[in-house]
């Protein structure tokens, strides 16, 4: 949902990451990874102007930062 919410397709999320793009398809599908590998999808998706957001009750979450 973060990746669509950006713009940015496998291809590009990956090479932010710098991942392959099997591994951001990896994520996607729910499979487990690497806690190093997903922090650097993380990283990715925040400088994309992703904000992530801690459960509160409502579960976690992503939402687009505020430009």
């Amino acid at each position: 949902m973060a990746r669509v919410a950006t713009g940015l397709g496998i291809r590009e999320l990956a090479q932010l990451a710098q991942v392959a793009p099997n591994t951001i398809s990896r994520l996607e599908a729910g499979e487990e990874l690497k806690p190093r590998t997903v922090a650097a999808i993380r990283a990715a998706l925040e400088t994309a102007g992703v904000e992530f957001i801690e459960a509160n009750g409502g579960g976690p979450g992503v939402r687009l930062k505020h430009k």
